[in-house]
């Protein structure tokens, strides 16, 4: 049985988010178990997630895999949470749906996810573009 869709193709904070990941070398979006996945050999960031042990959703969120100090930087902010499945795994949820959203930061922390997950030549791609 199919996940059911989880997102609103017309969310302008998806739409937000999808420009800055997709711009990134070699990536691609596929809805897996009912939300967009950003990937390149694998995932860097899924948009929307809930939070590990409590279950809360949070529907308008990003989830990234920042290195290890940055995610223990960015759990101490209101705004993040340890999401389920992802959380173990060193991932981290960042809330979009609030007033003040940092994209610089959003952007930041997706360049960060990638370099973690997308294979060497790509991230050598990035360097290049990045000059």
């Amino acid at each position: 049985m199919p996940h059911p869709v989880m997102f609103d193709e017309a969310d302008p904070l998806l739409a937000r988010v999808r420009s800055l990941a997709l711009a990134l070398p070699g990536a691609s979006e596929k809805i897996s178990h009912g939300r967009p996945f950003f990937s390149t050999r694998t995932a860097f960031a899924v948009y929307g997630g809930g939070e590990k042990g409590t279950r809360a959703p949070f529907p308008r969120s990003l989830i990234v895999k920042p290195d290890e100090e940055e995610r223990r930087a960015l759990l101490e902010e209101p705004h993040t949470y340890v999401p389920m499945y992802f959380g173990p795994s060193g991932w981290v949820g960042y809330d979009l749906a609030r007033p003040e959203v940092d994209w610089d930061e959003v952007a930041e922390l997706l360049d960060m996810s990638y370099r973690q997950t997308a294979p060497p030549k790509l991230v050598r791609e990035l360097d290049a573009r990045l000059g």
